[in-house]
């Protein structure tokens, strides 16, 4: 994985704050690596006294991405560094981001504070607006911000701001892209890429698989999948793929499974993360899961569907 770069970084965006200060979100239309450049940007502050939020323009800057967020202007832009491709997963220090952002109901009218959002309602209510409230999260979906060149995502709610989507990805209905985690090259992605996660190119991630990860506990290593991998539908790993893997529909290889090798030796999944042209199945007859050297191709991804 990479380590955190140590450059600076500067933006320049509009806020929604709450009227007793918190930042809602932040969104930066400017930015870049390295010392601030000079904006036209103007935006008009305005408050909005039944919503709850005042909107203002921020200018912020980060003396060093290897440093953790500060607050959440500072982590905002981090995820929208993320977004644009101007950084790549794990390139900026994102520990402690869930304490700085705040917890926001994402609506038809925009970011509101999650904390009486039923009073809100009432009084939109009664000037004749229903609200529509999408999701209650940190994190907001990436295309009401950034919309990378050359990417495809069927479903808007399942990217969250902070993905890394390379040129040539399509991200399909099902499929799923956290914050800090993304592809590095053309990829379809049918399954889920949790937060940490990166993809190699030419990889797909079949429909229904899953990648486990790091944020809610147990194990702490960050896996990755390397390039012309195929992750079958319904499969998962917990171990990181090298290049040229493929994993049969519907296994799932965890850091502990137990792996019979062509020669008859038992060891466990661990052993063999990061290695490359392995082919991951279970043995239909014994039962047992087995991993065995590829040799030719899966077939690879569809050209004309990625040319995005």
């Amino acid at each position: 994985m990479s380590t955190y770069l140590s450059t600076a970084a500067w933006g320049v965006g509009e806020a929604h704050v709450t009227l007793d200060g918190a930042i809602l979100d932040v969104w930066y239309p400017e930015l870049g690596l390295g010392e601030p450049k000079e904006s036209d940007l103007e935006f008009e502050p305005g408050e909005d006294d039944v919503l709850g939020i005042e909107t203002k323009q921020v200018t912020t800057v980060i003396d060093s991405l290897a440093e953790p967020p500060k607050d959440a202007a500072d982590a905002y832009l981090r995820l929208h560094l993320l977004s644009h491709r101007i950084i790549r997963p794990h390139q900026a220090n994102l520990e402690g981001i869930f304490g700085v952002l705040e917890n926001v109901a994402w609506t038809d009218l925009g970011p509101l504070p999650a904390a009486g959002l039923d009073e809100v309602r009432t009084k939109l209510r009664l000037e004749g607006h229903r609200l529509m409230v999408y999701s209650v999260d940190k994190f907001p979906r990436m295309t009401d911000y950034v919309v990378p060149s050359g990417v495809r995502v069927a479903d808007a709610d399942r990217v969250r701001l902070g993905a890394h989507l390379a040129e040539g990805t399509t991200v399909m209905h099902e499929g799923f892209v956290n914050f800090n985690a993304g592809t590095l090259g053309t990829s379809m992605v049918e399954g889920r890429i949790v937060a940490g996660v990166v993809v190699g190119n030419n990889s797909d991630i079949g429909a229904g698989s899953s990648i486990m990860g790091t944020l809610s506990g147990g194990g702490k290593d960050v896996v990755s999948i390397g390039e012309g991998c195929l992750l079958g539908a319904n499969a998962g790993i917990g171990i990181s793929l090298g290049d040229n893997c493929v994993v049969e529909a519907g296994c799932y290889i965890t850091a502990g499974s137990k792996i019979t090798l062509p020669d008859g030796q038992v060891v466990k999944a661990r052993e063999l993360s990061g290695a490359d042209n392995l082919l991951y199945w279970r043995n239909s007859q014994t039962g047992a899961l087995e991993a065995k050297p590829r040799t030719g191709t899966w077939g690879g991804l569809n050209a004309a569907l990625h040319k995005n």
